[in-house]
This record gives C-alpha cells, structure tokens and sequence, in this order.
C-alpha cells in the first residue's frame, strides 16, 4: 500500500522539530555570520544521526518511506525528542493500516451507566468521546468547568469550549499551558483522523480561534497519557489547582476517555472542593 501520505506528515514533524532546536542546544558551535535556515540545517541532523544528508533529506521530502527504528532512535536524539514527540515519530513511520482512521463501534453508548461512573467520584469528572465531545459529567465538573447542561450538545466539546467560549478561559489561570497541552494532543492524532467527519469538523471550528492557529504552528505534540496540571478561578473567588489524569476504553470503546481533576495536595483544592460542593447540595 502507498504510504506517502504518512511518509509526508512524518516529513513535516521532523522538518519543525529541526526549526526548533537551536545549533548551542544540539552541541553545534555555529559559522560567523546570519544563517539562512532557522534551527538546525538538514547537515547538522544528519550528522548527528549519522545517516546521509541525502537521506535524511528523503525523509523530509516524503521519498524515503520506510526509515527503520534504529534511524528513527538515532533522529530522535538528534532532534532531541521528549518521549510524546518519539512516540509520535514512531507512529508517523508505522505502516498505513495501523494510523488510518476506524469508524468507532455502531452501538450507541450507555449514557446512563456512563453517568453512574462518574457520579461515584467527587472530583470533577466526565468522560468524553474520540473528538472530545463532553458525554456525561459529575457536578464537580459542572462546578469548576462549566455547566455542560446549558450547552448546546455541539458545544460540549473540551477544545472549542478551551478556545471559542467567552467565559471557560478566564476561569484558567494556567490557560496558555493548558491550551499547548491540549493542541498537542490534536496535533498527535491529526494525521490518524483526516478521514473522520467528526474530527475534522470540530478541528475546522478551532481553525476560527487566533490563539488555537499561533499554537498548532508550534507542531508539538502531546499524549494523554502526559498528566497536565490545571489551576482555576472561579467566578466567586476561590482559586483551585488539580492535576487531570485520563483513563481510555472506558465501557470496552477505544474511543471513550475518562477524565477526572485530582486536587493538588497542599493547594487547599481537597478543602475548598469540599464546601463547593456542600453549597450546591444546599441549593438543589
């Protein structure tokens, strides 16, 4: 199977990669003078990994579509990949069937068992589908996310409510950490989902956010499984700091994630959650 689709975004990705790192970084003491290429030059790579400058220049033109592991390590620490960007490398070079897109299964979910599940936790909680479509959500996450109920359901999404809601980014105080994290993790499954009407759908609307454009051009890349720390302030005036871990193939669906915000130990979060969520029962 032709596999220069893939062969091409891997050649993009370490293309930027190699714009971002700096000849100081990489151990390079640059020639006098302004130099033309912003990073590393495609020479200074292929030194450090020790292939051919014409190969490597293969990779990033897209003509070598079959680079093995062991030059796929060597560019990585080269390129001085984090352990996302290696594990993204690695998946851009795989064969096509493992990175095309799978429609998720048929059967419709079973919201209310769903619901069950993150109502037993107190921490804010939902779980979400493979485009990040808010599915179910605890009243901690109504709390201190939003209040997913009044929403449209076609705005029940973490990334457009992060970069076109008027009021979810003032709440964050971490919002431009926040935002790179969450960009990276869509920059990593784009290539995966270019043939997902879901995906792109919801990737067409953030392409109407400035802020959502300055940080895909960075080209990094992210992974659920990287913990991402949060700090809110709510409208009343408490300021709370969670950690957001995720946990995937909820219910036996591969598209399903489940997120939860873990207080911050020490940040008084634990305490001022608590009477957050006393105060509500009060008024229900």
């Amino acid at each position: 199977m032709d596999n220069h689709h893939t062969s091409s975004a891997l050649g993009e990705f370490i293309k930027s990669r190699r714009y971002r790192l700096q000849p100081e970084e990489a151990g390079i003491k640059p020639f006098p003078g302004r130099r033309r290429t912003p990073g590393l030059r495609r020479e200074e790579v292929a030194f450090l990994a020790n292939v051919s400058v014409t190969y490597y220049t293969w990779l990033e033109q897209g003509r070598e579509r079959n680079p093995s592991p062991e030059v796929l390590s060597h560019i990585s620490q080269a390129l001085q990949l984090d352990e996302d960007e290696r594990k993204h490398l690695f998946n851009l070079a795989a064969p096509e069937p493992a990175n095309s897109y799978t429609a998720p299964k048929p059967e419709p979910h079973n919201t209310e068992f769903l619901q069950n599940l993150v109502n037993q936790l107190r921490y804010p909680s939902f779980i979400a589908n493979e485009v990040a479509d808010v599915i179910v959500w605890n009243q901690g996450a109504k709390l201190v996310i939003t209040d997913f109920g009044r929403l449209p359901e076609k705005e029940r999404n973490m990334a457009t409510l992060l970069f076109l809601d008027p009021e979810y980014p003032k709440r964050l105080i971490n919002w431009e950490e926040f935002a790179r994290y969450m960009t990276g993790l869509i920059r990593a499954s784009f290539d995966q989902n270019k043939e997902n009407p879901m995906f792109m759908n919801r990737f067409d609307r953030l392409k109407n956010s400035e802020e959502f454009l300055r940080l895909w051009e960075w080209h990094e890349i992210r992974h659920k499984t990287t913990a991402v720390p949060v700090q809110c302030r709510l409208a009343d005036g408490p300021e709370l700091a969670f950690t957001i871990h995720c946990a995937a193939a909820i219910d036996n669906d591969p598209g399903l994630h489940w997120c939860f915000f873990v207080p911050m130990p020490g940040s008084g979060t634990e305490e001022k959650l608590s009477l957050l969520l006393s105060q509500a029962a009060e008024l229900s």
